[in-house]
């Protein structure tokens, strides 16, 4: 298989598995895409390991695999053909390899349906998980403060982890510590304040790596309806209609504005 093959096999899986994200990478240039694709592909496979079965001790073999194999990528050595190691191998480096690997550790917590132990371990998931993708993404592609990506990762990550409510009650999880609409808002808040910090360091970003910023033109969105109808949460009527999506995400792509 050559890596065109394997990038097309990565676009087919975040095309499919993270749609969103998807369009947004299209929105990229060409060159940012290849590097983009085997990151959200990764991100893909791991999100969906611990759901796959039943059966934790497998799930977290799935996860232990990814470990594994970002653990060779780290050393530099021999890497597994896989097609999406080996394309990811090509475009992240020893410290995104950490980034990624504290991610899948962070997605144990999808395994088992216990709770979230206190407030600073949900911070912490997703942290690991939308904040460290993000920042894995953008310095992929460019310079980017750390703090910058991870305040917008994490932004996008409490977005779609509010959108997800509804399934993850259906499947048995307990999402939040403290479901009240007022804590609800909070948290929203919370996220629109991170996003509204990071963007007041935009001008820190490189160019290159802005592109992967475009990941979260919907969050602010999201969390805006959260934050002030926080009964959407529950209900799962929070998100935008297609148009709107699409016309912000072009908006977003030409004027570099997130």
């Amino acid at each position: 298989m050559s890596v065109s093959d394997d990038l097309m096999s990565c676009a087919g899986l975040v095309q499919k598995g993270d749609p969103d994200r998807f369009a947004a990478v299209m929105a990229a240039k060409p060159a940012a895409r290849d590097v983009l694709l085997p990151i959200y592909a990764f991100n893909v496979e791991v999100s969906r390991a611990p759901w796959v079965t039943q059966e934790t001790m497998i799930a977290e073999m799935r996860l232990q695999w990814w470990r594994d194999a970002l653990d060779e990528i780290r050393a530099g050595g021999f890497v597994r053909r896989h097609d999406v190691v080996t394309p990811l191998a090509l475009v992240i480096d020893k410290d995104a390899a950490e980034t990624l690997e504290r991610l899948v550790i962070a997605r144990r917590w999808d395994v088992y349906s216990d709770p979230f132990e206190d407030e600073a371990h949900f911070e912490s998931y997703l942290q690991d998980t939308g904040g460290g993708l993000m920042q894995v993404a953008a310095q992929s592609l460019g310079p980017c403060p750390a703090e910058i990506a991870q305040d917008f990762g994490y932004a996008l990550a409490l977005a779609n982890w509010l959108r997800a409510i509804p399934a993850l009650e259906k499947a048995k999880r307990v999402p939040l510590l403290d479901g009240r609409p007022e804590t609800v808002a909070a948290l929203a808040t919370e996220g629109l304040a991170r996003m509204e910090r990071a963007r007041t360091r935009r001008a820190e970003v490189s160019k290159h790596a802005a592109q992967a910023l475009l990941a979260a033109w919907e969050a602010s969105a999201i969390l805006g309806q959260a934050a002030k109808e926080p009964e959407r949460v529950i209900d799962g009527a929070l998100g935008q209609s297609e148009f709107a999506k699409r016309f912000g995400l072009m908006f977003r792509a030409v004027s570099g504005r997130i």
